[in-house]
């Protein structure tokens, strides 16, 4: 296990992808590794004396800088404990070679999603942004809430306030927005899109929950809409910007693909 004595390797191992590891390099530098603030382990794999591959261990099972080897090893750590996590996502070659590892113990997952296209941005939208599009404050509640509530519902299957986490949720919303990590457009009194930064360092950022309510779709939104969260975030956060999406969502690849949002490689997900 890694702690804040070994903060210095992680950065440099997680910094030999920046992009793909802006989660693992958010968390590490806004925690220093310690478990406390974690709300996890960060384990780490070294050859004489030198960390090679590390796996962050919470609620987010992810693998940073993994060969397919270095994924095995830290799957058969994880047999020798509780399954905490309730996803494993990651680069697909270590996620597939830690799944295949632990598949037999851990039960079987809700949904597996194989071959997700992780998306990079390093310059500017290849589109017009749209002018409507704002951060979010705190009056916007009301009407951003139940849009990442219907969002979470339609990508991952369950309400995030199932189980009475609620409060819970509401409050990770709340986070995002007094960061001014959150964005959206309003009209009429309704909200038509919105997207979020999941995490950033001082070099990516990574977006997530980006959605149109289904009667505002096919009208250009969400891709006037990513231009404009593309622009704001490479002036004032991070100068490259990245997402992942679902293979089968080819609306979704279209508009990203639209904005000038190319492949870099494929990620997978495990969820339970």
């Amino acid at each position: 296990m890694l702690g804040s004595s070994d903060l210095e390797q992680f950065l440099a191992l997680a910094n030999r992808d920046p992009v793909t590891n802006v989660f693992a390099l958010y968390r590490a530098r806004t925690t220093s590794l310690e478990p406390r603030w974690l709300g996890g382990e960060m384990w780490g794999r070294f050859d004489d004396g030198r960390l090679v591959a590390a796996c962050h261990v919470g609620a987010n099972l992810v693998p940073v800088e993994c060969t397919a080897d270095d994924a095995r090893a830290f799957a058969e750590r994880a047999l020798t404990r509780t399954r905490s996590a309730t996803t494993i996502v990651g680069p697909h070659e270590p996620v597939r070679a830690f799944w295949n590892g632990v598949a037999a113990s851990w039960g079987r997952p809700r949904e597996t999603r194989w071959q997700q296209p992780h998306l990079v941005l390093s310059g500017p939208p290849a589109v017009e942004p749209d002018p409507r599009v704002r951060r979010t404050d705190r009056h916007d509640m009301d009407l951003l809430y139940p849009a990442c509530v219907a969002m979470y519902t339609e990508e991952v299957g369950v309400s995030p306030e199932s189980g009475g986490s609620a409060d819970l949720y509401r409050a990770r919303v709340a986070q995002l927005v007094s960061r001014g990590w959150s964005f959206a457009r309003f009209d009429g009194g309704r909200l038509v899109f919105k997207a979020e930064v999941a995490c950033a360092t001082d070099r990516a950022a990574q977006i997530q929950g980006v959605w149109v309510p289904p009667d505002s779709r096919g009208k250009g939104l969400a891709t006037a809409g990513m231009a404009a969260v593309v622009d704001a975030v490479r002036r004032e956060i991070a100068p490259h910007v990245s997402l992942y999406v679902n293979e089968w969502n080819t609306s979704a690849r279209r508009a990203y693909r639209a904005v000038g949002f190319t492949e870099s490689t494929r990620f997978s997900t495990v969820m339970f």
